[in-house]
């Protein structure tokens, strides 16, 4: 008897050049690191594996990520583990703003794991790190990247809101269509309310989203994600290439050329965001920080016009 030849494996989709990154590797990555470990926090940059880590850790940006690295959903994009979190640390939040303050940083990014587990979703929390940080440091502008607070959103968006941070962002992440393979936890249209509420409870707040790319989407429903983004008054929209994180996650089922990045962008400006940010490496804090400015910049110019 013969014996059946094994059949190759497939082989792995091959990155274009337009999205290859280098390793981190300077003492600013490495100073960074060492902060928030000694703080005992946690960062989005490596929970999620962003690729511009290196960059930013060694200009001294990161994104940090309160109420634990343990969430408890299983988004088939993200690369965070799931499970069930351990308990809201009490000294995070001035962990925090004494981070915030080490680094000097004029802007600062706070992120959160889902915690459906808590009663307010862990809304108490991003009020209390807010408060910390205006404390601490009353001149750094304070930019949040909240989950959808399932089912308890509006009571969780009142608590944060009435904290004023500077930006509110929540990631619609892709189309509709796609929500029940990428997002199955949750619900498209519960996000665009969420961020329509923000600006109907304080306007002056900036609102922020953004969305991957490469997923399979089709053009024209990127198209109608920017309509809905901008029926909810969203000023800001952030796009960039969804990549795998590990063999486990979704498949990139397409690398979008920078290109076609240029050519949404151009069509999102005519739409009326205040501010776009397009390109395959581009991540939802990736400078963070000036777009605030631009974002400022923009809506003084578009009132003086008025």
């Amino acid at each position: 008897m013969n014996e059946m030849t094994p059949l190759p494996a497939p082989a792995r989709q091959r990155k274009p050049d337009w999205i290859r990154v280098k390793a981190p590797t300077s003492e600013g990555f490495a100073a960074t690191r060492a902060l928030m470990r000694s703080k005992s926090l946690t960062t989005v940059c490596e929970e999620a594996a962003c690729p511009n880590i290196g960059e930013c850790w060694t200009k001294k940006h990161a994104t940090v990520m309160i109420l634990g690295d343990t969430c408890t959903r299983a988004c088939a994009f993200c690369n965070v583990k799931t499970g069930m979190p351990r308990a809201v640390d009490p000294m995070e939040p001035q962990n925090v703003a004494d981070a915030a303050a080490q680094m000097g940083l004029e802007h600062i990014v706070v992120t959160s794991v889902d915690r459906d587990d808590l009663p307010d979703g862990g809304a108490r929390q991003f009020v209390r790190v807010i408060e910390a940080i205006r404390r601490t440091n009353p001149r750094t502008t304070i930019e949040i990247l909240t989950p959808d607070f399932r089912n308890k959103h509006e009571a969780a968006v009142e608590a944060i809101v009435a904290a004023r941070p500077d930006v509110y962002n929540h990631n619609l992440e892709t189309v509709p269509r796609l929500y029940p393979t990428i997002r199955p936890g949750a619900r498209y249209y519960a996000s665009i309310r969420l961020l329509e509420s923000v600006k109907k409870l304080d306007p002056s707040i900036f609102t922020k989203s953004g969305i991957m790319l490469g997923l399979g989407e089709e053009r024209l429903e990127v198209h109608q994600v920017m309509d809905d983004m901008r029926s909810a008054d969203i000023d800001f929209l952030t796009m960039g290439q969804y990549l795998q994180p590990t063999p486990r996650h979704a498949k990139v089922a397409e690398f979008v050329p920078p290109k076609a990045f240029d050519a949404y962008a151009a069509i999102a400006r005519a739409k009326g965001f205040l501010l776009v940010a397009s390109s395959p490496l581009t991540r939802s804090s990736y400078h963070a920080g000036d777009d605030f400015a631009k974002m400022r910049a923009a809506r003084e110019a578009k009132l003086a016009q008025a």
